[in-house]
């Protein structure tokens, strides 16, 4: 009689398991399945322009990529206060001297790359030439040459692969990702359930946004150039646009944060 009430209660305990275990999954398959949402700021160039010299402007500049950072911001858009057209800027690899907006878009681009991709994808120039200074952001997706990450970060190599394409990802070696790609891109790469970072497996590229939505990773912000503040709102990247707007001006009114009410994050 014993023995079969120990069966018994065995298998409620097996079935109770089971039921939890069915539970957990389908909680994570909801939680992939939602829609993280995202935060911009808007940045005037002209704020570059108050530093005295290009020392100070750069740690500036690094001050706001390290803000970014530490409240996963995912967009930072600077816009231009002293453009004379609506043409978008393009950071370009010449040597001239760079102030405001300009400046601030090839810092913060900069900082944002992971350490071991700067070389490939910066070329040297004279708005860098004290980034030497500013500590490192240690971002998630700044990942350490002997550490372990699902994602990294890589930039795209010459040369022909009969399985696809060669990728830098800050390892000892290369790895090879599937898709065939043109050279001096930079890509987000899946690594795969593998713990061995030395792995000859085929890899595979995804979006950027991949790492936050199916892990909640925070992977790095987006820096956008806006020719004037109109341009912030009207070349948004988001569908639908920005959903909540708050502006900051120090001739704006004071308000306590308790009395600031954000509605809900539009879900898409």
């Amino acid at each position: 009689m014993e023995e079969a009430e120990a069966a018994e209660n065995g298998s409620r305990l097996h079935e109770s398991s089971k039921r939890k275990k069915r539970k957990k999954e389908e909680e994570m398959k909801k939680n992939k399945k939602k829609k993280n949402p995202t935060v911009s700021i808007a940045v005037p160039g002209s704020i570059i322009d108050n530093a005295q010299s290009l020392e100070l402007a750069t740690l500036l500049a690094g001050q706001i990529a390290r803000a970014a950072t530490i409240f996963r911001i995912d967009e930072v858009v600077v816009f231009d206060n002293k453009a004379a057209s609506d043409d978008e800027f393009v950071v370009t690899n010449g040597d001239e001297n760079e102030s405001g907006a300009p400046f601030l878009v090839r810092i913060l681009q900069y900082l944002e790359t992971p350490q071991y991709l700067r070389r490939r994808l910066f070329p040297m120039h004279n708005s860098l030439r004290f980034v030497g200074l500013l500590p490192p952001l240690d971002a998630p997706h700044h990942v350490r040459k002997h550490e372990w990450s699902p994602y990294r970060e890589g930039v795209t190599l010459e040369g022909n692969h009969l399985k696809g394409t060669l990728v830098d990802v800050g390892l000892n070696k290369n790895v090879v990702v599937e898709q065939a790609l043109e050279p001096g891109q930079r890509v987000t790469v899946a690594m795969g359930t593998n713990r061995n970072i030395e792995s000859d497996c085929l890899k595979n590229v995804v979006t950027p946004f991949t790492p936050r939505e199916q892990m909640g990773l925070y992977w790095g912000y987006k820096v956008r150039y806006a020719s004037n503040l109109s341009n912030v709102f009207k070349n948004c990247p988001f569908k639908g646009g920005y959903n909540h707007i708050i502006g900051t001006s120090e001739h704006g009114l004071v308000v306590n944060s308790s009395e600031l009410v954000i509605p809900p994050f539009r879900k898409e």
